[in-house]
């Protein structure tokens, strides 16, 4: 009975010796590189090995050229991971580790990654997307190249050659005829050009210019604003007539800058000697800006224009002086202070505000 028992000893010791010990399993070589979407090295990266059968995990640290190596991976696959600052850059699925490959190599090339997520977005796209996306690259190409544009007509005007601001804006206009800024911007240069005219034609030839951008700009886009700076060059080019009608256009389509559009309508019946109807375009941009000081004054120039002559003095309408008074009494130190307050002079008026003389209470 001892004899079988050490026989059976002996091979149970026998098959132990034979036996691979636990530790002595193979590992193989993985290795790689990690850049980031600009292609440069990214050091300091943590790129992990998860096993996706025992979920066994390894962790390598990319040197400075961004490069990863190591001799002891155990076989299998693996989700790899690219790390970085705690946040997953990038990961591959199901990455075979062998050790029939030498080297293993798993690498992160971030900018080739993007364009081929690119590509395959592009491939996965039915043909409205794509058109639709071309569309909107082309369009992004247009703009830029119009703000190259608007950017060196702007610093062609700013150094005073408007030529070549004139010459730049056309230009801009060809690439796409269809934005109103680009004739608005036309328009103004345009209108900016004429006063440094010493030619009275060349003048108004180029307010005559500016008109017709003004109204290529409105009839893509209608705007007050537009309408206003065109009544301006249709007045400087001499048709009061359409600068009338423009004016009160533009007060008509933007009522929140009303009060300036009936103000300059104002002035250019002023400038054409329709009193009355100077006084009305004034008062309704009084109604809607109560504190418009500048409105006041040329209301009352307007009224005092029909003044009339009792002997040695002078009769103004009723409310003239009160125009004037009012427009010291919000600009006092203003631009028309001393011609209001000779005004009132002339016919024998005081200065009624906290700046100047006031009446006796009663």
């Amino acid at each position: 009975m001892k004899h079988r028992v050490s026989v059976f000893v002996l091979t149970v010791l026998l098959a132990a010796l034979c036996a691979p010990p636990a530790w002595s399993q193979a590992t193989a070589t993985v290795k790689g590189y990690a850049k980031d979407p600009h292609g440069q090295p990214i050091a300091g990266a943590t790129v992990e090995f998860a096993n996706q059968d025992t979920g066994q995990k390894y962790n390598l640290k990319t040197n400075g050229k961004g490069e990863y190596f190591s001799l002891g991976i155990a076989p299998g696959k693996y989700k790899v991971s690219l790390i970085k600052d705690g946040k997953v850059l990038f990961y591959f699925n199901n990455v075979p580790v062998s050790l029939a490959n030498e080297e293993n190599a798993t690498n992160f090339d971030l900018q080739k990654e993007a364009a081929a997520q690119k590509n395959q977005g592009q491939a996965q796209m039915t043909p409205e997307q794509k058109a639709k996306m071309e569309q909107a690259q082309k369009e992004n190409l247009t703009i830029k190249a119009l703000n190259e544009k608007l950017a060196a007509a702007n610093q062609a005007q700013q150094a005073g050659n408007f030529d070549q601001a004139i010459a730049i804006l056309k230009e801009a206009t060809t690439i796409d005829p269809n934005r109103d800024l680009l004739w608005f911007k036309l328009a103004e240069t345009y209108r900016a050009a004429a006063p440094k005219q010493t030619d009275p034609a060349q003048k108004k030839q180029m307010y005559t210019e500016a008109v017709g951008a003004y109204q290529k700009a409105i009839a893509i886009k209608p705007s007050g604003a537009y309408l206003n700076n065109l009544g301006d060059a249709y007045a400087k080019a001499g048709q009061t007539d359409q600068a009338i009608k423009t004016f009160t256009q533009a007060a008509q389509s933007d009522p929140t800058m009303a009060a300036q559009y009936y103000y300059n309508l104002g002035a250019v019946l002023t400038n054409t000697g329709k009193i009355d109807d100077a006084v009305q375009a004034f008062d309704k941009a009084l109604s809607l800006d109560p504190n418009k000081a500048d409105a006041y004054y040329w209301k009352g120039v307007n009224m005092l224009g029909k003044a009339k002559l009792e002997g040695n003095k002078m009769i103004a309408p009723p409310g003239t002086a009160e125009a004037f008074n009012k427009y010291l009494q919000l600009q006092p130190t203003g631009q028309y202070a001393e011609p209001a307050k000779q005004m009132l002079a002339s016919m024998g008026e005081t200065v009624e505000t906290s700046f100047g003389k006031k009446k006796a209470k009663k």
